[in-house]
């Protein structure tokens, strides 16, 4: 068993990332538990389509809303206080809502007031946390440890929470919220036991200046060329990656001929090829270079949105999901581990905003030219417009994507 654990988790990331490591899963698997039951919720309460919509509403803006923000507060503060108060927060948004499911008093309008709460709380967690990883272990550790983070992110967040939570909902509204409230609480248990060195900024400057340090964070994403490739390049797939995933529930029924359950089994299949990247990250990333990492994952994105648009065969797209997911994984991870090498200490909150807002602008504008494609020529348009998009985004982004290899420096 030791010696399990410490192939898992070598003695060198240290005890800290260890308490991280296990805060993140728990937490994981408690937003995979809400992110069935919160859709799941409005529903009951409500068939009104616009207010269903809401439900993924307050998902994806208080990012946009709130990144930048939270971004500047990370690297001014003490980000594990952060990380500690605003789940904090989350446990108290959802005690209040599990506490009117028992008395039976929840409503439409204040299960989204909580939902959203939460996912605003949520922004400043996520944020501050992203960058304890790189206080805690070394440059060339970053790789391991990410792909460690990564694990919980898929078998818990998105494989095993969902499912969890579809099931406990369906034994009682509450339960999905309560097992969240638990975990959270669970998390921020460990994330206090975490010893942090000093990021380079002093929380008792007496004028801080919100726009200038935004200013700061863009301005240096803009001057580094390995960072900044890495936001433009993460900002334009996710035009097409967010055109043809808007369509994907429409997609498995109209294009493949499945129903509900087959879609759920598409995106379960792409949950197992993540971790069989898990797998072989480790493997990868000794034979090849990160900055041909990032332009193998390309290509593989690419041909996945041709291969999508061409098939109508369930056993084929299965198989393309499948290798989707592996890649997902593999170039979600290392895009991380890129910026973390690169990014000064006292910027990783910032940079890391810069990056939360590409991520979300571009799924947000490409669900809508994915809605506006389905709409007029169906539902295989969007994946043809993302095949193209993207080999047109390969070819001239080609050159670029090799400045990535040189990630380890730390400012211009």
């Amino acid at each position: 068993m030791i010696t399990l654990v410490e192939k898992v988790l070598p003695d060198r990331l240290g005890r800290g990332f260890r308490w991280l490591l296990a805060s993140s899963w728990l937490t994981n698997l408690g937003d995979g538990l809400a992110g069935a039951a919160g859709p799941l919720l409005i529903a009951t309460l409500t068939r009104d389509p616009l207010m269903i919509s809401l439900s993924a509403l307050v998902g994806w803006a208080p990012p946009l809303l709130f990144g930048l923000y939270a971004g500047v507060l990370s690297d001014r503060h003490d980000r594990r206080r952060i990380v500690l108060v605003a789940n904090t927060v989350r446990v108290v948004v959802l005690a209040a809502l599990v506490a009117l499911m028992m008395t039976g008093s929840v409503t439409v309008v204040t299960a989204l007031v909580a939902l959203t709460l939460r996912s605003i709380a949520e922004v400043f967690a996520d944020n501050a946390t992203a960058t304890l990883t790189p206080m805690m272990v070394s440059k060339d550790d970053l790789v391991i440890a990410n792909a460690r983070l990564g694990v919980g992110f898929i078998t818990l967040n998105q494989l095993a929470g969902p499912s969890i939570g579809a099931a406990l909902f369906g034994l009682g509204f509450l339960w999905p919220f309560a097992g969240q409230l638990l975990l959270v609480m669970a998390g921020i248990v460990l994330v206090s036991r975490i010893t942090l060195p000093p990021h380079g900024r002093q929380a008792e400057d007496p004028r801080p200046d919100t726009v200038r340090e935004l200013i700061a964070g863009f301005s240096w994403t803009v001057r580094h060329a390995a960072v900044r490739t890495l936001a433009l390049t993460i900002l334009i797939f996710n035009f097409t990656f967010g055109a043809a995933w808007s369509v994907l529930v429409l997609y498995t029924q109209e294009q493949l001929g499945l129903g509900a359950v087959g879609f759920g089994l598409m995106t379960t299949i792409g949950g197992i090829g993540g971790l069989i990247g898990t797998g072989l990250y480790g493997a990868i990333t000794r034979r090849v270079s990160l900055g041909a990492l990032m332009r193998i994952g390309l290509v593989i994105e690419t041909f996945t949105h041709l291969g999508l648009a061409l098939t109508h065969s369930p056993w084929v797209a299965g198989s393309i999901f499948l290798i989707f997911g592996a890649h997902a994984f593999i170039w979600g991870t290392t895009s991380v581990t890129v910026r973390q090498r690169a990014v000064p200490r006292e910027l990783q909150g910032r940079v890391g905003s810069v990056n939360t807002i590409c991520v979300y602008a571009g799924l947000v504008v490409g669900s809508v030219i994915g809605g506006v494609l389905a709409t007029r020529f169906g539902v295989a348009a969007p994946f043809w417009f993302a095949f193209a998009g993207s080999a047109v985004f390969v070819v001239l982004l080609w050159r670029q994507l090799m400045h990535i290899a040189h990630e380890d420096q730390e400012s211009i």
